[in-house]
């Protein structure tokens, strides 16, 4: 009797710790496009229909300023970024997950002077990264920073990472075990860094191929992108596509692995990774590519593993995201695209009113994808195009929302909204 006891109490034990588990990766959401780096949710339930005065569970604004970060979650707490109209001030501001109340409000760096942005950019457009205990706030050259998610307190910042972005920061941090990476690709220095997430100090740098570079002008060497992490047969690759190659490194040591060159400019988009291919875009450059390669090999790989390539309708801004082998991609005029990720095939090809420059998430067999005016349309996920709902707030809308729990998190400029089916 006493196995048999011993036995159902570490079965109840596990049975608990792994339900815990289960609920926090469904709450959490803890990167730009989610924890997984793709934009993808496994929750259910999520919210159909919605306006200002339907399914908000809390609305909160902001008062010192706009961005287009987009909202970072662990546990009970909701994290962005924002920036006084100057650009001087930049703030990180946490959010009670269940109450929208603001938590902590906390002035990060102070400039005298500040550089120039694009007028569809912000000051406070990088998404931060979480963990528990800590979030990493990111300003590109502007500086980056630790802060301890429990109280105001700021562990380490680094003001001395520079690259001239000239339309303004907008490249997103990610963890990868003890490492914060970050892609810096300016007019005049490209390179991917890592720092130890713990003390902020460099623990490799890797200067992009110049070859790729100086024979480009400078205003055509600038990228945006923010790197993914691949597992390629056991092994973990990070990904880091830019304006002029995409890269394969070694995330633990930033040695290159493999590399796509492609003449290209302001290169937006987040790779993906489906079926054994990594797909991704090149920059504003006319025509806007988006490639496909098999990510074994070394060297220059684009001869032997490019799998395919398209021109038509490729969005330039917004990331694509990838779910069961179907591409969905929403151009900034709003031409929405189904593709077969393993050929390029589209599947189909539809028209949605407005300009986008957030990126489409997914959950609950629901794409969501909104429009710079806060009309946020609901598609069905599949080979079909469906349009579930159409569904409008108030404000200027450029961040890719957040999923957690049943809760979808969207943010305007100088607000934060709670959506949820009640």
């Amino acid at each position: 009797m006493k196995l048999i006891h011993r036995f159902l109490l570490s079965w109840l034990f596990l049975f608990e710790f792994s339900t815990l588990n289960a609920q926090d990766q469904n709450i959490n959401w803890t990167f730009y496009r989610g924890s997984d780096l793709n934009a993808i949710s496994p929750n259910k339930g999520l919210p159909l229909i919605w306006n200002e005065n339907e399914n908000i569970i809390w609305k909160t604004s902001f008062h010192h300023g706009k961005g287009a970060s987009s909202p970072v979650i662990f546990g009970d707490q909701v994290w962005i970024t924002t920036a006084d109209p100057s650009g001087k001030e930049l703030y990180a501001i946490c959010c009670n997950l269940t109450s929208g109340k603001i938590i902590h409000d906390i002035k990060v760096f102070q400039h005298d002077t500040v550089p120039r942005i694009h007028t569809l950019n912000t000051y406070a457009t990088p998404t931060p990264a979480i963990e528990e205990g800590f979030v990493y706030i990111h300003f590109g050259s502007m500086g980056t920073a630790c802060l301890e998610t429990a109280s105001e307190n700021i562990v380490w910042k680094r003001e001395d990472l520079k690259c001239d972005h000239v339309q303004g920061p907008a490249s997103s941090p990610i963890i990868y075990k003890n490492l914060l990476i970050l892609h810096y690709e300016g007019v005049d220095i490209q390179y991917v860094i890592a720092l130890d997430k713990r003390t902020g100090k460099t623990v490799w740098k890797s200067i992009r191929p110049q070859e790729y570079y100086t024979t480009q002008p400078p205003i055509a060497r600038k990228a945006y992108i923010t790197p993914i992490i691949i597992n390629v047969e056991g092994k973990d690759v990070l990904i880091s596509n830019g304006a002029e190659v995409c890269i394969a490194y070694d995330p633990m040591t930033g040695e290159e692995i493999w590399r796509v060159p492609h003449v290209s400019d302001t290169t937006i988009s987040m790779s993906m990774f489906s079926n054994g291919l990594v797909i991704f875009t090149t920059g504003v450059k006319d025509p806007v590519k988006m490639m496909a390669v098999r990510p074994q090999g070394k060297g220059d790989i684009t001869k032997s593993n490019l799998v395919w390539s398209i021109e038509k309708d490729v969005p330039a801004i917004t990331s694509p995201l990838v779910k069961d082998g179907l591409i969905y991609m929403i151009h900034e005029r709003g031409t929405l695209t189904c593709l077969e990720s393993l050929t390029g095939k589209t599947i189909y090809c539809n028209k949605l009113n407005g300009q986008f420059y957030a990126s489409p998430v997914c959950a609950d067999g629901k794409i969501y994808v909104t429009a710079k005016n806060g009309t946020i349309y609901v598609l069905k996920e599949g080979n079909e195009f469906k349009v579930l709902s159409v569904n409008k707030l108030e404000g200027e809308f450029m961040a890719t929302p957040a999923i957690s729990g049943k809760s979808l998190i969207v943010r305007s400029s100088n607000a934060l909204y709670r959506i949820m089916q009640k």
